[in-house]
């Protein structure tokens, strides 16, 4: 059991809902965020309901890899090692290319691939040090393919997310004594308040905790990639490698 769980953007949306299932399972958790009082109130809430089990709060700005290497240091002096990383903060700004948004889709850039290759860097030290560890990466299906209008910066950024992922990968192969996993995980729509703005939902859209859920169960078999929720993202996954750009266009 990997016991003790780091997880990034732990403030809200997808990275609290798995803090709630993680710590129904007994798991020990290190949440981190730059809004440490939302922190602080979720480590009351978790705690309360879970009091076999120990949960540390670090604030973190994934912006700030200065930040990211001391957070990191920070909780593993707090729980003696980590276990499991889950590379779960984001940003889903963006605007059309050409249009006069460089601004927000900079920041998406920065924080979605800086900010995923800064955790990735302090985790798997850490791993490579105790020889295990597992570090999973939350992507998007935006990926699999080139995304138009506000989505271009945001699905490019949740791609490199993926090839990072898979260069680790290539790191750990034929390499002897190292019980050390990497996921890639691909969630489609969910709940979250990241999009709880759209002016227009999916009708593929499900709840939060029903997309949590999804995602955990996922993390917990650590495969390579795992596309979540199962049905219907495993096949509009595939769709969309092959798919003509105009009906791609209009599944998105």
């Amino acid at each position: 059991m990997r016991k003790n769980i780091l997880i990034s953007g732990a403030s809200a949306g997808l990275g609290e809902g798995m803090a709630r299932i993680f710590a129904a399972n007994g798991h020990n958790l290190a949440l981190t965020a730059r809004r440490l009082d939302r922190l602080e109130a979720l480590k009351s809430e978790l705690e309360t309901a879970n009091p076999s089990i120990t949960v540390t709060v670090h604030a973190m700005d994934v912006n700030d890899s200065e930040s990211v290497f001391a957070g990191f240091e920070e909780a593993i002096v707090a729980h003696g090692q980590l276990d499991r990383v889950i590379v779960n903060a984001g940003l889903g700004k963006g605007a059309r290319i050409g249009t006069g948004g460089y601004k927000a889709n900079a920041e998406t850039v920065v924080t979605n691939v800086l900010g995923a290759l800064a955790q990735s860097e302090a985790a798997m030290a850490h791993f490579y040090e105790r020889k295990a560890g597992h570090l999973v990466m939350i992507s998007s299906m935006s990926a699999m393919r080139g995304m138009p209008s506000t989505m271009a910066t945001y699905a490019a950024t949740k791609r490199m997310v993926a090839h990072l992922a898979e260069g680790i990968r290539m790191d750990l192969v034929g390499r002897k004594g190292l019980d050390i996993k990497v996921t890639t995980i691909y969630p489609g729509y969910i709940e979250s308040e990241m999009n709880d703005k759209a002016e227009q939902q999916s009708p593929l859209i499900v709840p939060t905790e029903v997309g949590c859920q999804a995602m955990v169960k996922a993390i917990l078999k650590e495969p390579d990639e795992a596309s979540v929720p199962q049905w219907p993202w495993v096949p509009i996954g595939e769709i969309m490698k092959i798919a003509p750009r105009s009906i791609v266009r209009k599944m998105v």
